[in-house]
């Protein structure tokens, strides 16, 4: 839309539409406070559907070993990977941790994201996991942070010190860590790392059955290393998402796009992994719904910028510019179950928006490599940017 205009009343949008039928409608009541966004695109704030901010350490002296061929399972098997970060977390103080994640959620809204799905994963232990999620209740408070959508990921790793017995640890997330954060409501959703070398398709399913019987919605990491099964689980149990997907063929994609389970792919990763690509192309033809996600980790994609992805969702996952926002944003939504709330500029939604410096959209994969964000307006806000 050209020579457009919005407006925010109470956190909500009331008004979008042409600067002509803005000028008509509002004569006479001015806006407290108003944004000149002349020569400007402005887009909904994005919408991160898959992060994994909680935790403390630096996996930094992985590089090298990645540059020189070596896999994620071998560094893992040495003692590097999530245990790495899982020993860093553990050990580090509450007040620590909570800088980390603040610091790291305050970087993800000045590069336009103002919703986050949070994971938690790196504690490993019910006291761990559960004081991850506590965290991200307590910052949730926080309006001036993205709007948070927690999710428990106790089935990110098997622990070390159940290195022995992987079944009680499976027994334990299932058993006892699930009802609590349930219970609690501490989370809204509950993830697993399915996948070859880490919980078997069985363990998974254990898992998830569980969660949806306490009454969270369900989400798959799926076939990002191997072809697991992890997608055809997800497809079975109508998943919200199932993500990453490096892996899927002809038969995961029909029994995604029969589930309605969103895809939510994470170029970064795997431009980082230097892997194949999730088929997004595929994904999009045959129906399924596909969301665009940072996977902002300290391993793998260690970065706060979903739009930092953006450009590896078009040139490496095959994603056309339109494709790609509207899987930052709507796409994403609806895989949180937020579609009604987030993700587009509608009247009725939250006023979460972004002025970018630049004339159009398409400049998210152009210009890339740089923060084009000139000020984010979050639950109707200015949090950023100049007024």
């Amino acid at each position: 839309m050209r020579d457009a205009a919005v407006r925010a009343e109470d956190g909500r949008l009331v008004f979008v539409g042409t600067e002509k039928d803005y000028v008509r409608e509002y004569a006479g009541r001015p806006a407290e406070v108003t944004l000149d966004a002349a020569g400007r695109a402005v887009v909904p704030g994005l919408v991160d559907a898959h992060t994994h901010p909680v935790w403390l350490g630096d996996r930094g002296t992985e590089i090298a070993r990645r540059l020189a061929g070596e896999s994620y399972a071998t560094i893992a098997a040495e003692g590097g990977g999530i245990n790495a970060t899982v020993r860093a977390t553990r050990a580090g103080s509450a007040e620590a941790l909570a800088s980390a994640v603040r610091k790291r959620l305050e970087t993800m809204r000045a590069h336009g994201t103002t919703t986050v799905e949070a994971k938690s994963g790196y504690g490993l232990t019910e006291t761990d996991e559960i004081r991850a999620l506590e965290l991200l209740r307590d910052l949730s408070r926080d309006l001036a942070l993205p709007r948070l959508v927690p999710t428990l990921l106790a089935a990110h790793e098997i622990p070390p010190e159940f290195a022995g017995n992987r079944a009680e640890w499976v027994r334990i997330v299932a058993e006892t860590i699930v009802p609590r954060a349930a219970r609690e409501k501490l989370a809204l959703y509950c993830d697993v790392f399915c996948e070859q070398g880490v919980f078997t398709v069985e363990e998974s399913r254990t898992i998830l059955s569980a969660a949806r019987g306490a009454g969270l919605g369900l989400r798959v990491h799926a076939d990002e290393l191997a072809r697991s099964g992890g997608a055809m689980l997800a497809a079975e149990l109508s998943a919200a998402s199932a993500d990453h997907l490096l892996f899927i063929e002809a038969g995961e994609i029909a029994a995604l796009a029969r589930s309605g389970t969103v895809a939510v792919i994470l170029p970064g990763t795997a431009w980082w992994m230097r892997s194949r690509r999730a088929p997004a192309r595929a994904l999009v033809e045959a129906g399924v719904p596909v969301a665009v996600a940072s996977d902002a980790n300290p391993g793998t994609c260690c970065t706060e910028s979903l739009a930092a992805v953006a450009t590896h969702a078009c040139l490496d996952s095959g994603l056309t510019v339109e494709e790609t926002l509207t899987g930052m944003t709507l796409n994403a939504a609806a895989s949180l179950g937020l579609a009604g709330e987030v993700g587009s500029l509608e009247a009725g939604k939250a006023a979460d928006l972004l002025v970018l410096d630049a004339p159009d959209d398409r400049h998210l994969i152009y210009h890339w490599g740089i923060n084009l964000v000139d000020a984010v307006v979050l639950r109707g806000r200015v949090v950023k940017g100049r007024t």
